[in-house]
Parts: C-alpha cells; sequence; structure tokens
C-alpha cells in the first residue's frame, strides 16, 4: 500500500502536480499582492470588481423586492420580504430555464423572455433586485454591463450593454408605467449577504462568499479608500463588497498536467485558477492526469488497455469510484487488481488534496488582506456554495485539515463555513433593499 502511494506521489512531484509542490506562505503572500495590484487597477489575473453594494444598513422589515437569479441553466423569479425578526419570507417562486441556453437568441429575445418571466409579479414592487451570474462590470448606479457570457448560455449582442436599463426598457414598452430601480449582483456576492441575513444574532468579525461548484469564486467586504483604481472612493469612508472573479487567478504554479489539460479546453490560457480544482474541469484534468500515469508505466498493461478509448470523464465518476472502488462504475471497470485500484485512489486523492491547499490559500489570503477573524470568539463567516464544496466525498475534510494547521494554528485566523438555505434568493433581496 505504502508502495503505491510513494510512486504515485514521486510521479506527482515530478511534474509539479503534488500539493506539497505548493508553498502555503508563498501562495497567500503571491494571492494578496494580484488582489491588491487589481484593486489599484494594475496588471492583475484577479479582476477585483467593485460590485457598489454595502451591507452596513439594518435589512428594512415587511418590505418586498422582486428577485431574480439567472444561473447556468435556471432563471429563478421571486418576491422576497423580511418579518419582524428579520426572517425571509419567499413567495411567488417560479423556475423557468435561462434564455440562451436552449439555442442562440438576440438580445431583444433575451430582454423580452425575462421580461414576461417577471410579468406576474411586476405589480408587487418597484424594487428589483437581479443576481446574473456572468462576468458583469457594474457601476456606481448598481446597474452593470455584460463582459461575456459562459456556462454555455448563447446571446447575440449583449457585451457591453447594460443589463438593467435594457430590461427596464423593454418592461416599460410592454406597458408597464412606474420607475422601477435595479440592483445587479452575481452569486458570489448574493451568497455572502445571504450568510449574514442567517444568523443575525451571531458575532462574526467579517464575511466572506465562496463558490466552489461548476466553477470557483469568492467574494469579500473591502474598505473604500483600499480600491484606489477608482479615484473617486479613495478618500471616501464606508466599505463594499469585492466580486474577485476568483476563478480567473494565474499565480499559482501549475503542473505539467494543467498545461496540457488547459490547452484541450475552450478556453485555454483562461480560468487557470478554476481549472485546477472546480467540478467543471475535475474529471478532465483527473483523466489527463491518468494518462500520464500510464505512459509513466504507474498502471497495469490490461488497465492501459481498457483506458485506450477513454474520452471523457465527469466529477460524479469519480465520487462513483471514491465511493464503490469495487464497484459497477466506470473507473473500477479500468482497474485489472489492487495494485491499479490503489494507484488510481491515491492520484485522486492527491488532485483533492491540492484542490483543498488551493482553497486554504484563497481564503486564507483574503483573512489575511483585510486583517478579519484574528479572534476565535468572532471569526470571519464564510458562506460556502456549491456542489463540489459539499458533495465531493474528499474535498471538505482535506480542507479543514488546512484551515486548522495552517489558517488556524500558523497564522492564528478563524473562520466557519455556514450553508444557508436560498442564500441566493435572501442575498439579492437584501442587496437591492439596502442600495
Amino acid at each position: 500500500m505504502n508502495k503505491a502511494r510513494e510512486k504515485v506521489n514521486d510521479f506527482l512531484i515530478r511534474y509539479n502536480m503534488h500539493y506539497d509542490c505548493i508553498d502555503f506562505d508563498e501562495s497567500c503572500s503571491e494571492f494578496i499582492k494580484d488582489m491588491e495590484a487589481g484593486l489599484e487597477g494594475k496588471e492583475s489575473s484577479l479582476m477585483m470588481l467593485p460590485t457598489y453594494i454595502s451591507m452596513e444598513k439594518e435589512i428594512p422589515a415587511d418590505e418586498p423586492i422582486i428577485v431574480m437569479d439567472a444561473g447556468g441553466t435556471n432563471f429563478r423569479v421571486a418576491v422576497v420580504c423580511f418579518d419582524k425578526d428579520r426572517k425571509a419570507v419567499i413567495e411567488d417562486f417560479k423556475l423557468f430555464s435561462m434564455p440562451g441556453t436552449k439555442g442562440e437568441i438576440g438580445r431583444e429575445e433575451l430582454f423580452s423572455t425575462i421580461a414576461e418571466y417577471m410579468k406576474p409579479v411586476l405589480g408587487k414592487s418597484n424594487k428589483i433586485g437581479f443576481c446574473f451570474s456572468y462576468p458583469t462590470e457594474v457601476h456606481a448606479n448598481r446597474d452593470g454591463k455584460l463582459i461575456s457570457f459562459s456556462k454555455e448560455v448563447k446571446v447575440r449582442d449583449v457585451e457591453g450593454l447594460f443589463i438593467g436599463e435594457n430590461l427596464i426598457k423593454t418592461i416599460k414598452q410592454m406597458g408597464y408605467s412606474g420607475d422601477k430601480s435595479i440592483v445587479l449582483l452575481n452569486d458570489t456576492v448574493a451568497t455572502l449577504l445571504g450568510g449574514r441575513a442567517f444568523h443575525p444574532d451571531r458575532s462574526f468579525d467579517g464575511y466572506m462568499g465562496f463558490i466552489l461548484g461548476t466553477g470557483t469564486n469568492t467574494c469579500y467586504i473591502e474598505e473604500n479608500r483600499n480600491i484606489r483604481k477608482i479615484p473617486e472612493l479613495k478618500n471616501s469612508a464606508g466599505s463594499m463588497l469585492i466580486n474577485m472573479e476568483s476563478g480567473t487567478y494565474s499565480k499559482i504554479p501549475r503542473g505539467k498536467f494543467d498545461i496540457e489539460f488547459d490547452n484541450s479546453t475552450k478556453n485555454p490560457g483562461k480560468y487557470a485558477f478554476e481549472k485546477m480544482m472546480s467540478g467543471a474541469y475535475q474529471g478532465g484534468l483527473t483523466l489527463t492526469v491518468i494518462k500520464g500515469a500510464i505512459e509513466e508505466g504507474l498502471f497495469s498493461g490490461d488497465f492501459a488497455l481498457r483506458a485506450k478509448g477513454f474520452k471523457e470523464l465527469a466529477s460524479k465518476e469519480i465520487d462513483d469510484f471514491l465511493l464503490y472502488p469495487y464497484g459497477d462504475n466506470v473507473l473500477a471497470k479500468l482497474c485489472a487488481d489492487d495494485s491499479d485500484r490503489l494507484v488510481l485512489y491515491y492520484l485522486i486523492d492527491a488532485i483533492f488534496e491540492r484542490a483543498a491547499k488551493l482553497v486554504a490559500v484563497n481564503l486564507t489570503a483574503v483573512m489575511m488582506k483585510t486583517g478579519k477573524g484574528t479572534n476565535p470568539c468572532s471569526p470571519v463567516c464564510i458562506t460556502a456554495e456549491g456542489t463540489t464544496f459539499y458533495k465531493s466525498r474528499l474535498f471538505k475534510i482535506k480542507l479543514d485539515h488546512y484551515i486548522r494547521t495552517f489558517t488556524n494554528d500558523k497564522k492564528s485566523l478563524y473562520c466557519e463555513f455556514v450553508k444557508a438555505e436560498n442564500t441566493t434568493l435572501i442575498g439579492t433581496a437584501i442587496a437591492g433593499l439596502l442600495n
């Protein structure tokens, strides 16, 4: 058993793919430097997008707001208000398909479809909170210009347009009168705000939103004076939420198979950090590593023969093997004997170990940058979302290990992971009501 593990470790270290190839202190330092460069408007792989959303006010009671959530394949609409105890009440909830996921459409169809989805609730409030989970440049009016669509959404001629402005224009063209205000934000920002509402009576030193599912992203609270790329904020008091777009981070040293896999994707050179850890890329990266291990002779000839035509691997298939290494699943069927099975297990285990270490670097660097979480009695609240974060068999226990041994023991920083229901809808409602 130890021989198999040693063989795997030697192989991964040789190609810079092992978790021990990542120096924690150095990685946190580089991450913080890139954060600061992004906030100053200098060259950075982190977008560090200001949201112009603050959470310094109290949530108003009994005031309804129309809430929308445009995600990967689904589009959700609801009306949300908060009762006298500041508990969220969600009504008129409807689930639709995301426009542009069933074939390419034009911008007029995008906005008219969204307006049709909103029709039944348009009279319920003049305030709209719109969680729009695509790279967007948010402006001081809290509307946003689309940078690009992702997640296989295909809509023509929308890049560079203000989303809220065009939606309100479409609503008025449909015959609806009255001024409506709109606040645009993404799912990571909404996740942070939703976490704040989940524990109104707890003492937290700061808040973060973190997503690790199909992709990954991080949101945190930054002092306005540190957002130097916006001149009018340099001397202003207060703080706002920053959408880091952390999946684009590129300063972590990548290994041979990271680069090889990246070159096989639709967007080579982009989203380097995301491709090392998130669910959408987990299968492809793991398969690339397995094929490299076959070439190096880590597996038996029978395994190599069975894997010859193997072209795709899904994250669920990885979890199936981890749960049932002797079961009826695609990876288990590749193994000719226990030697193959152990090598395969240790390869996957090491990939998850590295992913957990990278996430710990990300979160710890943000706490170091902000100086939050120094008191264990008042930790940073990290509201986490995503299937990879919660459902991957190996990930969470490994992340907890790094948070304990590095973040807590070495850096004396403390955080608590929070899982809340309907965080996106609730957080979007808070953004629209407070801003």
